[in-house]
């Protein structure tokens, strides 16, 4: 299990700055990160979109992919985490989105959930992990902040030795 601490003090190695997109977890993530000591080296901020429209509005998640597969989608994810590392001036963007339940929603049963995670050294520049979650709502919301940190570290790790080189919006 990877912690907040832990994924804290790794992207201050790394000198990278972070920033989330979230819906379903509605800021957890964020706080999660920021509850760190010295977080505020690394952690630029979040943006919670929880209504769909917030989404193109604030993140920039292109309407019409929206509007045909909703909100609980890999690719709108892999958007939300893209625009959150833009709006913010990040160089590794995490975002969250999904049904944290207690019922089905979007033609998704609770507890699916799309992770994205965007860095100019991931290929394409951005990935997506999909989960399937059990539990109550604040269980799955729980569990996708892990997931999430989890993907950061692993969005870390797959850095290039020689990041520096690669263009990233805070210069590191």
């Amino acid at each position: 299990m990877t912690s907040a601490p832990d994924v804290v003090a790794a992207l201050t190695a790394a000198r990278v700055h972070v920033a989330t997109a979230e819906s379903l977890t509605g800021g957890l993530l964020c706080a999660t990160l920021v509850d760190v000591p010295g977080a505020s080296a690394v952690v630029r901020g979040g943006v919670v979109a929880y209504a769909t429209e917030l989404k193109t509005a604030l993140l920039g998640v292109p309407a019409d992919a929206l509007a045909r597969t909703g909100p609980v989608d890999a690719f709108v994810a892999e958007e939300m985490a893209r625009g959150a590392r833009a709006r913010l001036g990040a160089d590794l963007g995490v975002a969250t989105t999904g049904v944290a339940g207690p019922g089905p929603a979007d033609g998704f049963d609770a507890g699916t959930v799309f992770l994205g995670v965007a860095a100019p050294w991931l290929p394409g520049g951005a990935r997506h992990v999909r989960l399937a979650l059990t539990g109550d709502r604040a269980r799955i919301r729980r569990e996708t902040v892990r997931a999430a940190l989890a993907a950061v570290a692993a969005a870390l790790a797959d850095r290039p030795a020689r990041a520096e080189e690669q263009d990233g919006p805070s210069g590191s």
